[in-house]
Protein backbone atom coordinates (compact mmCIF):
# COMPACT_ATOMS: atom_id res chain seq x y z
CA UNK A 1 0.00 0.00 0.00
CA UNK A 2 1.58 3.31 -1.09
CA UNK A 3 -0.63 5.64 0.98
CA UNK A 4 0.68 6.26 4.49
CA UNK A 5 -2.11 6.28 7.05
CA UNK A 6 -2.71 8.42 10.11
CA UNK A 7 -4.38 6.08 12.64
CA UNK A 8 -5.94 6.49 16.08
CA UNK A 9 -5.70 3.35 18.23
CA UNK A 10 -8.04 3.14 21.25
CA UNK A 11 -7.58 0.86 24.27
CA UNK A 12 -9.05 1.17 27.76
CA UNK A 13 -5.89 0.16 29.63
CA UNK A 14 -2.36 -0.84 28.65
CA UNK A 15 -0.25 -3.05 30.91
CA UNK A 16 2.51 -5.62 30.29
CA UNK A 17 1.65 -9.32 29.80
CA UNK A 18 -2.01 -8.75 28.86
CA UNK A 19 -3.04 -10.73 25.78
CA UNK A 20 -5.07 -7.91 24.22
CA UNK A 21 -2.38 -5.40 25.15
CA UNK A 22 0.25 -7.54 23.42
CA UNK A 23 -1.88 -7.72 20.26
CA UNK A 24 -2.43 -3.95 20.38
CA UNK A 25 1.32 -3.31 20.59
CA UNK A 26 2.22 -5.80 17.86
CA UNK A 27 -0.30 -4.32 15.42
CA UNK A 28 0.80 -0.78 16.25
CA UNK A 29 4.46 -1.70 15.67
CA UNK A 30 3.72 -3.35 12.32
CA UNK A 31 1.72 -0.30 11.23
CA UNK A 32 4.65 1.97 12.15
CA UNK A 33 7.14 -0.37 10.44
CA UNK A 34 5.09 0.07 7.26
CA UNK A 35 5.34 3.84 7.54
CA UNK A 36 1.93 4.60 9.07
CA UNK A 37 1.47 6.98 12.02
CA UNK A 38 -0.20 5.61 15.15
CA UNK A 39 -1.56 7.73 17.99
CA UNK A 40 -2.75 5.67 20.96
CA UNK A 41 -5.54 6.85 23.27
CA UNK A 42 -5.96 5.08 26.61
CA UNK A 43 -7.09 5.66 30.19
CA UNK A 44 -3.90 4.28 31.75
CA UNK A 45 -0.51 3.14 30.42
CA UNK A 46 1.76 0.99 32.57
CA UNK A 47 4.99 -0.09 30.93
CA UNK A 48 7.41 1.15 28.31
CA UNK A 49 6.22 3.10 25.29
CA UNK A 50 7.67 1.91 21.97
CA UNK A 51 9.61 4.39 19.89
CA UNK A 52 7.42 6.27 17.43
CA UNK A 53 4.14 5.61 19.24
CA UNK A 54 2.41 8.73 20.53
CA UNK A 55 0.32 8.00 23.62
CA UNK A 56 -2.37 10.25 25.07
CA UNK A 57 -3.94 9.49 28.45
CA UNK A 58 -7.60 10.44 28.26
CA UNK A 59 -9.03 11.88 31.52
CA UNK A 60 -12.30 10.14 32.34
CA UNK A 61 -15.09 10.53 34.86
CA UNK A 62 -17.02 7.82 36.72
CA UNK A 63 -16.42 5.72 39.81
CA UNK A 64 -17.10 2.30 38.22
CA UNK A 65 -15.19 0.69 35.37
CA UNK A 66 -18.21 0.78 33.09
CA UNK A 67 -18.71 4.46 33.89
CA UNK A 68 -15.08 5.18 33.02
CA UNK A 69 -15.33 3.21 29.77
CA UNK A 70 -18.45 5.12 28.72
CA UNK A 71 -16.69 8.39 29.52
CA UNK A 72 -13.63 7.26 27.55
CA UNK A 73 -15.75 6.52 24.48
CA UNK A 74 -17.40 9.92 24.64
CA UNK A 75 -14.09 11.76 25.15
CA UNK A 76 -12.34 9.89 22.32
CA UNK A 77 -15.24 10.67 19.96
CA UNK A 78 -14.72 14.38 20.68
CA UNK A 79 -10.94 14.18 20.28
CA UNK A 80 -10.90 12.33 16.95
CA UNK A 81 -13.40 14.80 15.46
CA UNK A 82 -10.74 17.49 15.80
CA UNK A 83 -7.99 15.36 14.25
CA UNK A 84 -7.47 14.30 10.66
CA UNK A 85 -7.27 10.54 11.15
CA UNK A 86 -7.75 8.13 8.29
CA UNK A 87 -9.33 5.65 10.70
CA UNK A 88 -10.12 5.03 14.36
CA UNK A 89 -9.13 1.48 15.36
CA UNK A 90 -10.57 0.15 18.62
CA UNK A 91 -9.32 -2.70 20.78
CA UNK A 92 -12.28 -2.28 23.12
CA UNK A 93 -15.87 -1.55 22.13
CA UNK A 94 -16.69 2.17 21.91
CA UNK A 95 -18.87 4.16 19.49
CA UNK A 96 -17.51 5.64 16.29
CA UNK A 97 -14.92 3.00 15.38
CA UNK A 98 -13.95 2.41 11.78
CA UNK A 99 -12.27 -0.89 12.66
CA UNK A 100 -12.70 -3.05 15.77
CA UNK A 101 -10.26 -5.76 16.86
CA UNK A 102 -12.69 -8.20 18.49
CA UNK A 103 -10.66 -9.98 21.17
CA UNK A 104 -13.61 -10.11 23.59
CA UNK A 105 -16.58 -12.43 23.29
CA UNK A 106 -20.11 -11.10 23.04
CA UNK A 107 -21.41 -9.42 26.18
CA UNK A 108 -25.00 -10.03 25.05
CA UNK A 109 -24.34 -13.76 24.70
CA UNK A 110 -22.73 -13.89 28.15
CA UNK A 111 -25.73 -12.12 29.71
CA UNK A 112 -28.43 -14.30 28.14
CA UNK A 113 -28.63 -16.64 31.13
CA UNK A 114 -28.06 -14.03 33.82
CA UNK A 115 -30.76 -12.83 36.18
CA UNK A 116 -33.09 -9.90 35.54
CA UNK A 117 -31.23 -8.07 38.30
CA UNK A 118 -28.14 -7.95 36.08
CA UNK A 119 -30.19 -6.74 33.13
CA UNK A 120 -31.55 -3.66 34.89
CA UNK A 121 -28.15 -2.49 36.13
CA UNK A 122 -26.26 0.50 34.73
CA UNK A 123 -23.34 -1.84 34.03
CA UNK A 124 -25.51 -4.03 31.79
CA UNK A 125 -26.97 -1.11 29.85
CA UNK A 126 -23.56 0.51 29.39
CA UNK A 127 -21.83 -2.60 28.07
CA UNK A 128 -24.79 -3.48 25.85
CA UNK A 129 -24.76 0.01 24.36
CA UNK A 130 -21.01 -0.18 23.71
CA UNK A 131 -21.37 -3.57 22.02
CA UNK A 132 -24.38 -2.44 19.97
CA UNK A 133 -22.43 0.59 18.72
CA UNK A 134 -19.97 -1.78 17.05
CA UNK A 135 -22.18 -4.63 15.84
CA UNK A 136 -25.59 -3.12 15.05
CA UNK A 137 -26.87 -3.29 11.48
CA UNK A 138 -26.40 0.41 10.75
CA UNK A 139 -22.85 0.56 12.11
CA UNK A 140 -20.05 0.98 9.57
CA UNK A 141 -17.44 -0.65 11.79
CA UNK A 142 -15.34 -3.35 10.12
CA UNK A 143 -14.72 -6.22 12.57
CA UNK A 144 -11.48 -8.18 12.89
CA UNK A 145 -12.68 -11.44 14.45
CA UNK A 146 -10.29 -13.88 16.10
CA UNK A 147 -12.47 -16.98 15.69
CA UNK A 148 -15.57 -18.03 13.77
CA UNK A 149 -17.12 -19.12 17.05
CA UNK A 150 -19.39 -16.13 17.71
CA UNK A 151 -19.96 -14.72 14.22
CA UNK A 152 -23.40 -16.34 13.81
CA UNK A 153 -24.52 -15.00 17.18
CA UNK A 154 -23.62 -11.44 16.21
CA UNK A 155 -25.35 -11.83 12.85
CA UNK A 156 -28.53 -13.19 14.46
CA UNK A 157 -28.63 -10.88 17.48
CA UNK A 158 -27.57 -7.58 15.86
CA UNK A 159 -28.31 -8.35 12.20
CA UNK A 160 -24.65 -7.64 11.47
CA UNK A 161 -23.70 -8.01 7.80
CA UNK A 162 -21.40 -10.98 7.23
CA UNK A 163 -19.25 -8.87 4.88
CA UNK A 164 -18.11 -6.76 7.83
CA UNK A 165 -16.36 -9.70 9.51
CA UNK A 166 -12.71 -10.51 8.76
CA UNK A 167 -11.38 -13.71 10.40
CA UNK A 168 -7.76 -13.57 11.56
CA UNK A 169 -5.38 -16.48 12.14
CA UNK A 170 -3.93 -17.02 15.64
CA UNK A 171 -0.94 -14.82 16.32
CA UNK A 172 1.62 -17.22 17.73
CA UNK A 173 5.24 -16.24 18.29
CA UNK A 174 7.69 -18.37 16.33
CA UNK A 175 9.75 -18.49 19.52
CA UNK A 176 7.45 -21.38 20.48
CA UNK A 177 8.79 -23.55 17.63
CA UNK A 178 11.18 -26.06 19.23
CA UNK A 179 14.79 -25.41 18.17
CA UNK A 180 17.33 -28.12 17.49
CA UNK A 181 18.59 -27.92 21.09
CA UNK A 182 15.12 -28.29 22.64
CA UNK A 183 16.23 -31.15 24.89
CA UNK A 184 19.04 -29.05 26.37
CA UNK A 185 16.55 -26.21 26.94
CA UNK A 186 14.21 -28.69 28.62
CA UNK A 187 16.95 -29.94 30.94
CA UNK A 188 18.21 -26.43 31.80
CA UNK A 189 14.72 -25.10 32.54
CA UNK A 190 13.87 -28.08 34.75
CA UNK A 191 17.14 -27.60 36.61
CA UNK A 192 16.30 -23.92 37.11
CA UNK A 193 12.85 -24.87 38.45
CA UNK A 194 14.34 -27.66 40.60
CA UNK A 195 12.09 -30.26 38.96
CA UNK A 196 13.58 -33.68 38.31
CA UNK A 197 13.48 -35.08 34.76
CA UNK A 198 11.52 -38.07 36.02
CA UNK A 199 8.58 -35.83 37.00
CA UNK A 200 5.72 -35.01 34.64
CA UNK A 201 5.05 -31.28 34.30
CA UNK A 202 1.53 -30.05 33.55
CA UNK A 203 1.74 -26.40 32.50
CA UNK A 204 -0.94 -23.72 32.77
CA UNK A 205 -0.51 -20.14 31.49
CA UNK A 206 -3.25 -17.72 32.52
CA UNK A 207 -3.94 -14.32 34.05
CA UNK A 208 -7.40 -14.82 35.61
CA UNK A 209 -7.22 -18.04 37.61
CA UNK A 210 -10.96 -18.31 38.26
CA UNK A 211 -12.14 -18.36 34.64
CA UNK A 212 -9.10 -20.16 33.20
CA UNK A 213 -9.74 -23.25 35.28
CA UNK A 214 -7.04 -23.35 37.96
CA UNK A 215 -9.43 -24.85 40.52
CA UNK A 216 -10.53 -27.45 37.98
CA UNK A 217 -6.88 -28.32 37.33
CA UNK A 218 -6.04 -28.70 41.02
CA UNK A 219 -9.04 -30.95 41.59
CA UNK A 220 -8.10 -33.07 38.56
CA UNK A 221 -4.55 -33.46 39.87
CA UNK A 222 -5.88 -34.47 43.30
CA UNK A 223 -8.15 -37.07 41.68
CA UNK A 224 -5.18 -38.93 40.16
CA UNK A 225 -3.97 -42.13 41.81
CA UNK A 226 -1.42 -41.20 44.47
CA UNK A 227 1.43 -42.95 42.67
CA UNK A 228 0.81 -40.73 39.62
CA UNK A 229 -0.01 -37.40 41.31
CA UNK A 230 3.10 -37.68 43.50
CA UNK A 231 5.24 -37.79 40.33
CA UNK A 232 3.39 -34.88 38.66
CA UNK A 233 3.89 -31.11 39.01
CA UNK A 234 1.20 -28.57 38.13
CA UNK A 235 3.12 -25.44 37.10
CA UNK A 236 0.97 -22.30 36.92
CA UNK A 237 2.27 -19.18 35.15
CA UNK A 238 0.48 -15.85 35.42
CA UNK A 239 -0.49 -12.86 37.54
CA UNK A 240 -3.40 -13.31 39.95
CA UNK A 241 -3.99 -13.96 43.65
CA UNK A 242 -3.06 -17.62 44.31
CA UNK A 243 -4.05 -17.75 47.99
CA UNK A 244 -7.37 -19.63 47.73
CA UNK A 245 -5.87 -22.11 45.27
CA UNK A 246 -2.85 -22.76 47.48
CA UNK A 247 -5.27 -23.44 50.34
CA UNK A 248 -7.29 -25.80 48.13
CA UNK A 249 -4.16 -27.72 47.14
CA UNK A 250 -3.21 -28.01 50.81
CA UNK A 251 -6.70 -29.23 51.71
CA UNK A 252 -6.47 -31.88 48.97
CA UNK A 253 -2.98 -32.94 50.14
CA UNK A 254 -1.19 -31.99 46.90
CA UNK A 255 0.41 -28.68 47.90
CA UNK A 256 3.88 -30.01 47.03
CA UNK A 257 2.67 -30.78 43.50
CA UNK A 258 1.23 -27.27 42.77
CA UNK A 259 3.64 -24.46 41.98
CA UNK A 260 2.65 -20.85 41.19
CA UNK A 261 5.60 -19.04 39.55
CA UNK A 262 4.05 -15.68 38.56
CA UNK A 263 4.41 -13.86 35.25
CA UNK A 264 7.24 -15.08 33.04
CA UNK A 265 8.86 -14.03 29.79
CA UNK A 266 10.19 -17.54 29.09
CA UNK A 267 6.90 -19.30 28.29
CA UNK A 268 8.31 -20.93 25.09
CA UNK A 269 11.05 -22.57 27.17
CA UNK A 270 8.60 -23.54 29.89
CA UNK A 271 6.51 -25.28 27.22
CA UNK A 272 9.56 -27.25 26.10
CA UNK A 273 10.19 -28.28 29.70
CA UNK A 274 6.62 -29.55 30.09
CA UNK A 275 4.84 -32.79 29.18
CA UNK A 276 1.24 -31.60 28.96
CA UNK A 277 -0.55 -28.28 28.59
CA UNK A 278 -3.80 -27.80 30.51
CA UNK A 279 -6.38 -25.05 29.83
CA UNK A 280 -9.79 -26.05 31.27
CA UNK A 281 -11.26 -22.53 31.00
CA UNK A 282 -14.90 -21.68 31.70
CA UNK A 283 -14.72 -18.44 29.65
CA UNK A 284 -12.27 -18.08 26.76
CA UNK A 285 -12.94 -16.34 23.46
CA UNK A 286 -9.75 -17.68 21.89
CA UNK A 287 -7.07 -19.32 24.03
CA UNK A 288 -3.85 -18.36 22.26
CA UNK A 289 -1.84 -20.41 24.76
CA UNK A 290 -3.55 -23.55 23.44
CA UNK A 291 -2.03 -23.02 20.00
CA UNK A 292 1.32 -21.98 21.52
CA UNK A 293 1.44 -25.41 23.14
CA UNK A 294 0.70 -27.13 19.83
CA UNK A 295 3.46 -25.09 18.15
CA UNK A 296 5.81 -26.35 20.88
CA UNK A 297 4.55 -29.89 20.08
CA UNK A 298 3.04 -30.32 23.55
CA UNK A 299 -0.22 -32.34 23.92
CA UNK A 300 -3.16 -30.31 25.21
CA UNK A 301 -6.27 -30.78 27.34
CA UNK A 302 -8.75 -27.92 27.06
CA UNK A 303 -12.48 -27.21 27.10
CA UNK A 304 -14.72 -26.74 24.07
CA UNK A 305 -15.72 -23.28 25.33
CA UNK A 306 -12.33 -22.05 24.09
CA UNK A 307 -12.41 -20.56 20.61
CA UNK A 308 -9.15 -22.25 19.64
CA UNK A 309 -10.04 -25.68 21.03
CA UNK A 310 -10.83 -26.83 17.48
CA UNK A 311 -7.10 -26.74 16.72
CA UNK A 312 -6.55 -29.53 19.28
CA UNK A 313 -9.25 -31.65 17.63
CA UNK A 314 -8.01 -30.90 14.10
CA UNK A 315 -4.44 -31.73 15.08
CA UNK A 316 -5.48 -34.88 17.01
CA UNK A 317 -3.04 -33.73 19.67
CA UNK A 318 -4.97 -34.04 22.90
CA UNK A 319 -8.40 -33.96 24.51
CA UNK A 320 -11.23 -31.41 24.42
CA UNK A 321 -13.66 -31.58 27.36
CA UNK A 322 -17.22 -31.01 26.08
CA UNK A 323 -19.88 -28.69 27.51
CA UNK A 324 -21.54 -28.79 29.93
CA UNK A 325 -18.29 -29.20 31.86
CA UNK A 326 -17.99 -32.19 34.17
CA UNK A 327 -15.05 -32.42 36.57
CA UNK A 328 -15.16 -36.20 36.25
CA UNK A 329 -14.49 -35.93 32.50
CA UNK A 330 -11.47 -33.73 33.04
CA UNK A 331 -10.20 -36.11 35.74
CA UNK A 332 -10.53 -39.07 33.38
CA UNK A 333 -8.88 -37.27 30.45
CA UNK A 334 -5.96 -36.11 32.58
CA UNK A 335 -5.32 -39.62 33.86
CA UNK A 336 -5.53 -41.02 30.34
CA UNK A 337 -3.08 -38.51 28.87
CA UNK A 338 -0.57 -38.88 31.68
CA UNK A 339 -0.52 -42.68 31.37
CA UNK A 340 -1.10 -43.25 27.65
CA UNK A 341 1.58 -44.61 25.33
CA UNK A 342 0.32 -42.20 22.63
CA UNK A 343 2.40 -39.30 23.95
CA UNK A 344 4.88 -39.31 21.04
CA UNK A 345 2.01 -39.67 18.54
CA UNK A 346 0.29 -36.55 19.92
CA UNK A 347 3.56 -34.64 19.71
CA UNK A 348 4.10 -35.74 16.12
CA UNK A 349 0.51 -34.87 15.19
CA UNK A 350 0.91 -31.37 16.67
CA UNK A 351 4.11 -30.81 14.70
CA UNK A 352 2.55 -31.93 11.41
CA UNK A 353 -0.56 -29.80 11.97
CA UNK A 354 1.43 -26.64 12.66
CA UNK A 355 3.58 -27.22 9.58
CA UNK A 356 0.49 -27.04 7.33
CA UNK A 357 -1.56 -24.42 9.21
CA UNK A 358 -1.03 -20.64 9.39
CA UNK A 359 -1.08 -19.84 13.09
CA UNK A 360 1.57 -17.10 13.10
CA UNK A 361 0.42 -14.12 11.03
CA UNK A 362 -2.50 -12.61 12.98
CA UNK A 363 -0.99 -9.15 13.48
CA UNK A 364 0.33 -8.94 9.92
CA UNK A 365 -3.07 -9.98 8.52
CA UNK A 366 -4.79 -7.43 10.77
CA UNK A 367 -2.65 -4.64 9.30
CA UNK A 368 -3.26 -6.00 5.78
CA UNK A 369 -7.01 -5.70 6.38
CA UNK A 370 -6.71 -2.21 7.88
CA UNK A 371 -4.82 -1.11 4.77
CA UNK A 372 -7.26 -2.87 2.43
CA UNK A 373 -10.46 -1.39 3.89
CA UNK A 374 -8.89 2.09 3.80
CA UNK A 375 -7.54 1.82 0.26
Amino acid sequence: MSKKLNLAFCLFKYFPFGGLQGDFLQIANICMDRGHKVHAYTITWNGEKPEGLQVTLVPVSGLSNHGKYKSFGNKVAQIVKEKNYDAVVGFNRIPGLDIYYAADGSYAAKMQNRSMLHRISNRYHTFMALEKAVYEKNSKTEILLLTDKEKKFFMNFYDTSEERFHILPPGISKKCIPPSNKYEIRAEKRKELNIDETKKIILMVCTVFKIKGVERAIRALAALPKEISSETILLIVGIDKPGKYIRLAKKLNISEQVNFIGARRDVPHLLMASDLFLHPASIENTGTVIVEALVANIPVITTDICGYSHHVTSANAGKVVPSPFLQETLNKDLLFMLTSIKDEIWQKNAKQYIEKTDVFSRSEKAVDIIEKVLS
